[in-house]
């Protein structure tokens, strides 16, 4: 994507402008541009070309509701004729429209070709050129990490995933895998995944000045998802290959991190299984007894996240980190309460909420605070064990299983759990169909204000 957006001043002028300036802009072109807007029937809002006198193309212009919007030139890409154009936009909108622009061009072409014809902008700014194609490439990274089948993205491959990263970065990576996982006490990893011929395990990313402030991300591997013994309806398993859409999450947040040199130690923990079914499958009734030692009464074989989730967590808690940040497909509660559309999280700091929050307001990637309703806790306790793993009622899912979570995070740390869909239902500009990074652009930029 590096060829599409380019730091020069040469191309067809591309004038994007809002619609509340469209008629000042206008008032200000020759008469014949404003006879040939007007002859082919041009409203004032989308695309327009327009010609020079011998037929040769003059200038494109894009009439949006609001250029700063970074979604609102998602498919401007796709209405162009190819060729090179130099944008001409007030610079408030630069940023916006040039990710509006570059993510507009996401294909998800593993296994089918895709468009190559594709137009270049050209923009008189170099650091916003190279921020931007940063910015894509974690954004595309998520993407195609959700949108390979499991076949293709079992925990094998995010190892592989994972060491590439480290490998490009400078970052160190370790893992442990299968029956090794026992032997470490990470046992409800290993209980998820046991049942899989492809070997669960624990990948583990470091990177960063050790001495600088303390970063985790942990992130939900589960590359497919059957629901275990407690197996899930054919509609519900079809787009289980998204369930490890957690761990791709961090690793699109992480390559931010390391690509813009944030001063931070960052860790990246991902659980990564199978929940497949086996002889040897971790059965409803079961009891496990967790890394921290809390044991789990196992109600359902299909809330399997949050059991790989806590192992990591704990974890996590052995460097005492300044903040951690977990991302999982975990509840369909989540979605019944704020849609596929917008990520719920919860937080147990104020500020580091509200951070999150406005800044994800600022570039169009919103996310909405849920609650951690203390007393719905007593929906996990368990009559032979210390908790369940979830509650046997259908209300407030969402709240109980990142209460569950919680129990595995020492009191007082800076924790925020990301409950995501990971997934577009529904094609919008510069938002196709298919794997999608949610809350990801809004907490790198809230770390990059508090930690850039």
């Amino acid at each position: 994507m590096s060829n599409l957006l380019i730091a020069c001043t040469t191309g067809t002028p591309l004038f994007v402008i809002n619609e509340s300036d469209y008629q000042d802009w206008l008032a200000s072109q020759s008469d014949a541009l404003k006879n040939w807007l007007s002859q082919t029937g041009y409203k004032g809002n989308g695309v327009a070309i327009m010609p020079n006198s011998d037929g040769s193309l003059a200038a494109a212009l894009m009439v949006v509701k609001s250029a700063s919007e970074h979604f609102a030139c998602g498919d401007l890409i796709n209405k162009l004729p190819s060729g090179q154009y130099a944008l001409q936009t007030d610079a408030q909108n630069r940023e916006a429209v040039a990710f509006g622009w570059l993510i507009g061009a996401y294909q998800f072409d593993r296994y089918k070709a895709g468009k190559s014809d594709f137009p270049v902008l050209a923009i008189d700014d170099a650091d916003l050129v190279k921020s931007t194609l940063k910015q894509y490439q974690a954004t595309a990274l998520v993407r195609d990490l959700v949108n390979t089948p499991a076949a293709d993205m079992m925990p094998q491959h995010l190892s592989q995933v994972s060491q590439q990263m480290a490998d490009e970065f400078g970052a160190e990576f370790s893992e442990i895998v299968g029956d090794d996982l026992l032997e470490h006490n990470y046992p409800t990893i290993h209980a998820v995944g046991r049942a899989s011929c492809h070997a669960p395990r624990l990948l583990d990313l470091h990177w960063g000045n050790e001495d600088a402030p303390k970063v985790t991300l942990v992130g939900k591997g589960v590359c497919f998802d059957s629901g275990g013994l407690d197996v899930k309806p054919a509609a519900g398993m079809r787009y289980m290959k998204k369930d490890m859409g957690g761990s791709a999450h961090v690793l699109g947040l992480a390559r931010l991190i390391m690509a813009f040199g944030l001063n931070v130690r960052l860790r990246v923990l991902i659980p990564a299984v199978e929940n497949a079914i086996s002889g040897n499958a971790l059965r409803p009734g079961d009891v496990v007894t967790t890394r921290k030692g809390l044991t789990v009464e196992i109600d359902n074989t299909d809330a399997e996240g949050r059991l790989v989730l806590c192992d990591a967590l704990d974890e996590a808690m052995n460097d005492k980190p300044d903040m951690v940040i977990d991302f999982a497909t975990l509840t369909g509660a989540m979605r019944v309460a704020l849609g596929t559309e917008l990520p719920g999280f919860f937080a147990t700091n104020d500020a580091t909420a509200q951070g999150i929050t406005d800044a994800g307001l600022t570039i169009q990637d919103p996310v909405w605070r849920m609650p951690l309703h203390q007393p719905y806790a007593d929906m996990l306790k368990s009559d032979v064990a210390d908790m369940s793993n979830c509650a046997t009622g259908p209300f407030g899912g969402a709240i109980t299983a990142a209460l569950y979570l919680q129990s595995f995070v020492e009191q007082g740390t800076d924790w925020c759990h990301f409950d995501i869909m990971a997934f577009n239902v529904r094609p919008l500009a510069g938002r196709p169909k298919g794997g999608e990074a949610f809350g990801v652009r809004a907490v790198f930029k809230h770390l990059q204000q508090k930690y850039g």
